[in-house]
């Protein structure tokens, strides 16, 4: 069996990886991991951590696995370039698999944005992406929503940076050819809702998932932590684990 580490086992996705977990006879739970609590004696026994915590606490989870050369799963999102850079440059000596999303569903509309992105272009049809989450949801846009739009910049040759429009107040004049609108909800217990449209003259194209169990996500961690078993050092998402790619 895989002995894991669950680090955030108070938070939401960490009481739901353990469910997972205890659901998966390939896997055993080593020991798991809360703020405040000896990260590197818990990690001692793992072969593979799956850290659905915090972005801030990245940084300690690297330098742990790192030095025990323990793989990694890493469900958090909201991080800085220069974490998503610390996550880069371990990824040369550690396999970890980085998903912003680790739903079977959410995976598959990955691929389905690419392909819808790629046939209808910007030529005709505007682009919108809208993501609701529960009122606890501390980053924005989420991780996945953040996902959908790096397919969308790269299928279409647009930027994150220029092209994107987080929302529209005031009077901002006609919508400007290359734009991508997102818009961001937060309210009650909403677990994970994410669209994609595609809006042209006389017709619409929508892409949608809706999740409504974080069973789901935590699932498909436990399953990239055994998919990463005897995978060389890398980084990888969950399309390199669905075989997707």
């Amino acid at each position: 069996m895989l002995p894991i580490l669950v680090t955030g086992k108070s938070g939401r996705m960490g009481q739901a990886v353990l469910l997972a977990a205890a659901a998966e006879p390939a896997v055993t739970i080593a020991a798991t991991h809360d703020a405040g609590e000896d990260l590197d004696a818990a990690i001692a026994s793992a072969t593979c951590v799956i850290d659905f915590s915090i972005h801030s606490f990245t940084p300690q989870v690297l330098a742990a696995a790192l030095a025990r050369g323990t793989h990694l799963v890493i469900g958090t999102t909201g991080h800085t370039d220069a974490e998503r850079a610390a996550i880069r440059d371990a990824s040369t000596r550690l396999p970890i698999v980085f998903a912003s999303n680790y739903s079977v569903g959410v995976n598959t509309l990955f691929w389905l944005t690419r392909q819808a992105a790629r046939i209808l272009g910007q030529d005709r049809f505007d682009i919108e992406v809208t993501e609701m989450h529960h009122r606890h949801k501390i980053d924005a846009p989420s991780g996945t929503a953040r996902t959908l739009l790096e397919i969308l910049n790269e299928a279409t040759g647009t930027s994150y940076a220029d092209d994107v429009a987080h929302g529209r107040v005031g009077n901002i004049g006609p919508r400007p050819p290359r734009e991508i609108g997102m818009h961001t909800l937060r309210g009650g217990d909403v677990v994970g809702d994410h669209t994609v449209m595609f809006a042209a003259d006389g017709e619409r194209v929508e892409l949608t998932h809706k999740a409504s169990s974080r069973l789901t996500f935590a699932a498909g961690a436990v399953r990239a932590a055994l998919w990463l078993a005897n995978k060389n050092p890398g980084l990888y998402d969950m399309q390199d684990v669905l075989g997707l790619k």
